[in-house]
């Protein structure tokens, strides 16, 4: 099963620059899963400790919301197109959340 999943800039250090990366799987957990074997840390700058989506990550199965659509559990389809998109805000919030990802994303890229 292919999906397409869009890839936002501040992660694409994850899938070596690429802006469109094909994935498998039959929920989105199986997709992340599967991602992450071949973009590896990707599926843990969407996906806390605790099992849930970060709060400041936004998913879409086809333009709709995966929090409406049952978040990790979301069901994919072949064909289907996820975008991930960091959530920006206005102001300094905004900013903070962009650059506590981009951090984080180079820090654990140091560690390897």
């Amino acid at each position: 099963m292919a999906i397409e999943v869009r890839i936002p800039t501040i992660l694409r250090s994850y899938t070596g620059g690429a802006k469109v990366v094909e994935g498998s799987g039959d929920t989105l957990a199986d997709l992340l899963t599967d991602l992450d074997s071949r973009h590896g840390g990707l599926k843990g700058r969407l996906v806390t400790d605790a099992g849930a989506l970060h709060r400041f990550v936004n998913v879409y199965v086809n333009d709709e919301d995966v929090r409406f659509l049952g978040a990790l559990d979301a069901k994919l389809n072949d064909g289907d197109s996820v975008t991930i998109l960091p959530a920006v805000a206005g102001g300094a919030f905004g900013f903070a959340a962009a650059a506590a990802i981009a951090s984080h994303a180079v820090s654990t890229r140091a560690a390897r």
